[in-house]
């Protein structure tokens, strides 16, 4: 029997203890599904912001993304992530993503429910997507209202498909003659993304442990729809305002850093961040040796601490709160 969780049998609670936070799980209905939830809380420190995190395809927000939570948590960010639809605990036919919109939305209504409550209304909030999980995040920040984020940070966003991974038109236009029958068939080719995505051999066994990875085909309808939805947010970038840091690694075989590249090129924040990591591969996070990561880790807590100050609440005396 493998264990329940990466790190071994240690149970729960005392491992989320001996890290700093407080983890909590949770069901939220939406109108398209019900989504599991987790939170991460620091333990012994202030809540400086919010920070509300979408994983990538096939994965799910625990096994080792949780880890990126944890991280954040530790810095002094209240974490919250939600399975997208499709995947982990969540509803939804595994890995169908046959409409990104409602997607999006429903992650996005149990985002917002905490970032409007009383005890977080108060303080900055970040939306961070990696791979997948950041196409939609994009399309999360499409549908809120003006100002209900305070940045936007990306690691290996999917914006751009390279042409390996690009469906076939031929297969897509073949199945859609089905008349939609086709769009949840797990038919598509497979790239086999894990071993393009993922550097470190050990990390990469942990990764394949995961009890909740989906392992199939790619359906019909999920190819069909991200490359859609690709094609949207590239022309849209530049509807992009909020302050944001997106990052990428020049060997990544699963997104294009092109990605990121044309979002920084493109959007009209003021505020933008690109870093490009020389010979990363795509999941700079959970797949990099450690001296990687906490290169990329690094460096998204230099950014977020100091957009927190820039834009956090002030006294009336002009100081920060805390100061």
């Amino acid at each position: 029997m493998p264990p329940a969780n990466f790190w071994g049998d240690t149970p729960e609670e005392e491992y989320y203890t001996s890290q700093g936070v407080r983890n909590t799980k949770s069901y939220f209905t939406t109108p398209h599904g019900n989504l599991f939830t987790q939170s991460f809380i620091p333990l012994d420190q202030p809540v400086k912001a919010t920070v509300y995190m979408s994983h990538g395809y096939g994965s799910d927000t625990g096994w080792l993304f949780q880890k990126i939570c944890i991280g954040y948590a530790r810095w002094g960010y209240a974490v919250f992530a939600a399975d997208l639809l499709g995947h982990g605990r969540s509803d939804g036919i595994r890995c169908y993503l046959g409409d990104m919109a409602k997607v999006a939305a429903a992650s996005l209504s149990f985002f917002v429910s905490v970032r409007r409550s009383e005890e977080y209304k108060g303080l900055p909030a970040f939306l961070f997507g990696e791979s997948m999980g950041g196409l939609a995040t994009m399309l999360m920040y499409f549908q809120s209202e003006a100002d209900t984020w305070t940045g936007l940070i990306f690691s290996a966003p999917l914006f751009v498909i390279p042409e390996n991974m690009k469906p076939s038109k031929i297969h897509l236009f073949m199945y859609g003659l089905l008349f939609g029958l086709a769009d949840t068939w797990a038919a598509m080719p497979d790239n086999k993304m894990v071993g393009k995505a993922i550097k470190d051999p050990e990390k990469m066994k942990i990764i394949a442990g995961n009890p909740r990875r989906y392992t199939g085909p790619p359906r019909v309808g999920t190819m069909r729809e991200i490359a859609r939805m690709c094609e949207y947010v590239q022309n849209n970038f530049h509807k992009v305002t909020a302050p944001f840091l997106t990052v990428h690694g020049t060997a990544d075989g699963v997104t294009c850093p092109t990605s990121s590249k044309l979002l920084y090129e493109k959007a009209s924040s003021e505020d933008k961040t690109l870093k490009i990591y020389e010979g990363m591969y795509h999941s700079l996070i959970q797949g990099e040796t450690d001296e990687n990561a906490d290169i990329v880790l690094g460096d998204m807590r230099a950014w977020i601490d100091d957009r927190v100050e820039r834009y956090g609440p002030k006294c009336d005396n002009g100081e920060r709160k805390g100061d």
